[in-house]
């Protein structure tokens, strides 16, 4: 099953975010031992940066990326990527953008916590804790 993960789940395990990170935790575990393809969109990784980073601090933030990179495959984003966002029916660019990611590799699913935001792209949005019980 592939998924593209919506920057908000990494962020609530990364950040710590409660009462999200738990179930997006377990679906990073999950990922990491292979029940499930995880992706995470190019541009994905350098927001995550600038935010733990701000959080945190700098060495957070590469330790954070790193940790990422070894289980989470990276869809490049590029200049189609970024047109065929600006068609996409969805009214936020950057939930546009890895709607994009998502359908460039053919992702079964979205997840993410703002499922009305990629309501409109052809491929189904969930939440950690949906996913999970899928997997």
């Amino acid at each position: 099953m592939k998924l593209l993960l919506d920057i908000n789940v990494l962020l609530d395990v990364l950040l710590r975010r409660e009462p999200w990170d738990e179930s997006a935790a377990h679906l990073l575990t999950r990922i990491e031992r292979g029940e499930a393809s995880g992706f995470v969109a190019g541009h994905t990784l350098t927001t995550i940066h600038y935010i733990v980073s701000r959080a945190r601090d700098r060495q957070s933030a590469a330790a954070a990326i790193s940790d990422l990179l070894r289980f989470l495959d990276v869809v490049p984003v590029e200049k189609v990527d970024f047109s065929q966002a600006l068609v996409l029916p969805i009214d936020d660019f950057e939930d546009a953008v890895q709607g994009a990611a998502a359908l460039k590799i053919g992702a079964d699913y979205v997840v993410t916590r703002d499922e009305a935001g990629f309501r409109a792209l052809s491929i189904p949005s969930v939440n950690p804790g949906e996913i999970l019980s899928l997997l």
